[in-house]
């Protein structure tokens, strides 16, 4: 996990997107969600973190497929404390497995 979160960064991410709008309502905790088709704004202090994401081919190895998720983090008007506070907490939740 990163230590510190720019203001704007990709990603990629081991889940459906099933999975992953399951686990975004947990990731954000109190701050306010607003989903669409592809996209949401979460409420981050006095600010909002736009995220957009893309569903891509899994990823194959011999006979496993992990699906994957391209996500794009763009945060805007959000104090660079908040933005790490907020970030750490979306990181642990959406931890899965592994070490």
């Amino acid at each position: 996990m990163q230590s510190h979160y720019a203001e704007s960064f990709d990603r990629e991410m081991g889940c459906t997107e099933q999975e992953w709008l399951s686990w975004l309502p947990g990731a954000v905790r109190e701050h306010g969600l607003a989903l669409g088709e592809g996209q949401a704004r979460v409420d981050v202090g006095g600010g909002e973190l736009q995220l957009h994401w893309q569903v891509l081919a899994p990823r194959q190895i011999a006979m496993v497929r992990l699906p994957r998720l391209a996500a794009h983090f763009r945060f805007q008007g959000v104090a660079g404390e908040a933005r790490q506070r907020f970030m750490r907490y979306f990181d642990l939740y959406m931890h899965r497995g592994g070490g």
